[in-house]
């Protein structure tokens, strides 16, 4: 897909791999819709450097896990800029639970995780499509993570969160062919400033020292190493759909 003049709606793009994203996507000529929560002074940045990347933004605040507001958020984007071609599901939460503290896994918690992660993604494809189909093309990019795949990460409800985006990747893919693609992408440990504030300091040091060390390229990912991914799958792959890619530095083959 060429992206000069298309629109993009990328959620979390306060900070991170959303932001990241944003500004990938205003470098290639895209309008960009930077959504937030509850980060305003991180999102004001983030249109700022959409901005200075040479394309228009327009700011929305919008929780995902309210179905109105996606729509809401939908209706904005293609009354401002015409129409809607693209969409990364990136916002997301947690919750800090050790895995093996069952009882510490309340129900709360499970509501918040998969109202933002698994509903708040949904929600927002649902009104993103049919303003992707009226358009003849469309690129949905989902951000899962492997704690989806490998059952590990932030707490017992966040893997499980992201195992079912995963496969409502697949379910989205079927159903929104053949004008829009969904696809998904499933980081590692990535270094961002959410991850080390979920863990400390230094919990978050020595766990990426520990990537670093086993995965065969050395490193763990960034923001703009996961960007680059998700930008491929938007660009470049016109034939690919329901699929989720793995970026951890090669870790899973360790």
């Amino acid at each position: 897909m060429d992206l000069k003049g298309t629109t993009a709606i990328v959620t979390g793009s306060a900070v991170g791999v959303g932001r990241a994203c944003a500004i990938d996507l205003a470098k290639r000529g895209a309008n960009v819709v930077v959504n937030y929560s509850r980060s305003e002074s991180d999102a004001h940045e983030t249109v700022r450097l959409v901005e200075a990347a040479g394309a228009p933004a327009l700011l929305v605040r919008a929780d995902v896990s309210d179905d109105g507001a996606a729509r809401d958020m939908v209706r904005q984007a293609v009354d401002r800029f015409g129409g809607l071609q693209v969409l990364v599901n990136n916002a997301a939460t947690t919750h800090f639970v050790n895995f093996a503290d069952l009882e510490g896994m309340k129900a709360e918690y499970w509501d918040d995780i998969f109202n933002v992660n698994v509903k708040g993604a949904f929600f927002c494809a649902r009104a993103a499509a049919p303003a992707m189909k009226a358009s003849g093309r469309g690129a949905i990019v989902n951000v899962a993570s492997v704690a989806g795949t490998r059952a590990i990460g932030s707490s017992i409800a966040y893997a499980a969160s992201k195992a079912a985006v995963i496969n409502m990747t697949i379910a989205l893919a079927r159903v929104l062919g053949p004008e829009v693609r969904v696809n998904c992408v499933a980081p590692g440990f990535i270094d961002t400033r959410w991850l080390r504030g979920g863990l400390g300091d230094e919990m978050f040091e020595r766990a990426k020292q520990f990537e670093t060390s086993r995965a065969p390229l050395k490193g763990v990912c960034t923001p703009e190493t996961v960007s680059q991914l998700i930008l491929s799958l938007i660009e470049g792959a016109d034939m690919v759909t329901g699929q989720t890619v793995t970026i951890d530095g090669g870790v899973g083959i360790a």
